[in-house]
């Protein structure tokens, strides 16, 4: 059953507020090792001024202002409210795009790219490359509500919000998202075939072939190199996943109670995962805030596990068939080779973006609408075929 939707704006109340900045003030900060810097995680100076910042600096009316930029609602679908961000471009031709955020991430990541997209004609693209836009917070993430018991994986994220593109209207659309959003994505495009155009993803992460050494003869010489940090990042990067996928609830004690735990712990995601620090400290602290006062810390921390376990029940991807397109920026985490990624999609689109991270589309809007203005025309030829 689905409900009518309402409309919804984000809040920091004041209390909250002032709450927050009494809990900063209070931390309790640990040494460090004088002659490690970042090698163990994010170094205390940085985090003490990052909190300091928090605490004294940042401005909350400004962070609610900038989160209620565009038109939100809920909607309730059986008994479970979605939150999401719905804005029709002005061009009534525009083509659907659902566009699914990450972890440790927002509707926010996509709030510069939006008007690239929606009227790409004072962006220097052309009309006819418009989408009309449909962004949902993940459940448990942001403003949508965290569910009462375990299965909310992300293929069932997927079937949830393949519903509400079927509420408002939208018989054909296109999937979009990198993080958990191109796992949500990747399910979308197989369980609703039925009505997904085609696929866009900026991350994907695909076990390397049994037979490494042949597949290793695919792998062109510019690549060789992502394949090396893919591995290291396999060895030195996961520890945040494992215990999120095997233990949240635990590490959700510590983050829940303590603001600068919690701003630390997303803070080194930021700092590493983008590149050249494109993401300023104002929004990363809009997106820190955003977790900290919808509650909802422990729930984003959840879908690990979540995820992990619909594996060991052995839901697997499944093979996507619609038209696919990928767009690899160079300072993501994870980086696997085309010929990998031709095996695994039916590619028409592969584009090697000269810069940006992990958030795309928050560190370099316009090369995120470029990219899919260029994956649009892409798939009006191949549809023309």
């Amino acid at each position: 059953m689905i409900q009518s939707p309402r409309p919804f704006r984000f809040e920091f109340p004041p209390s909250a507020v002032a709450e927050l900045r009494q809990r900063l003030a209070l931390t309790r900060w640990p040494d460090e090792l004088e002659d490690e810097g970042a090698a163990a995680g994010l170094p205390l100076a940085q985090a003490r001024a990052l909190v300091e910042y928090w605490q004294g600096g940042f401005d909350f009316a400004a962070a609610e202002a900038r989160l209620n930029r565009y038109p939100q609602y809920l909607i309730d679908i059986d008994g479970l409210d979605l939150h999401y961000v719905h804005i029709r471009s002005p061009h009534a031709h525009a083509r659907p795009l659902l566009l699914t955020h990450g972890w440790p991430g927002s509707v926010l990541e996509f709030f510069e790219a939006a008007p690239r997209l929606t009227e790409p004609e004072r962006y220097g693209g052309k009309a006819e490359d418009a989408f009309h836009l449909v962004l949902p917070s993940l459940q448990g993430y942001g403003g949508s509500p965290p569910a009462k018991k375990t299965g909310m994986s992300p293929r069932r994220i997927g079937r949830r919000q393949a519903r509400l593109m079927a509420e408002l209207g939208y018989g054909r659309y296109i999937v979009q998202g990198g993080d958990w959003g191109s796992v949500v994505s990747h399910y979308m495009a197989v369980d609703d075939v039925a009505h997904v155009d085609a696929l866009h993803l900026n991350l994907v992460t695909i076990a390397p072939p049994r037979d490494l050494a042949a597949a290793m003869k695919d792998v062109q010489p510019h690549e060789l190199a992502r394949v090396a940090a893919a591995e290291k990042h396999r060895r030195e990067g996961m520890g945040y996943y494992r215990q999120q996928s095997t233990r949240p609830q635990t590490l959700a004690y510590a983050l829940t109670d303590s603001p600068a735990g919690w701003c630390a712990w997303i803070g080194e995601k930021y700092g590493g995962w983008s590149q050249e620090a494109a993401v300023d400290r104002d929004t990363l602290l809009t997106q820190v805030s955003l977790y900290w006062f919808t509650g909802t810390i422990a729930s984003g921390l959840r879908l690990y596990r979540e995820f992990s376990q619909s594996l060991q029940r052995k839901e697997g991807p499944g093979q996507v068939t619609v038209p696919t397109g990928f767009a690899d920026y160079p300072n993501e985490i994870v980086r696997m080779p085309r010929a990998w990624c031709e095996r695994a999609y039916p590619l028409i689109h592969w584009n090697e973006q000269p810069r940006g991270g992990h958030f795309a589309a928050l560190e370099q809007p316009q090369l995120f609408a470029e990219d899919l203005w260029a994956f649009a025309r892409k798939l009006r030829a191949h549809e023309a075929q």
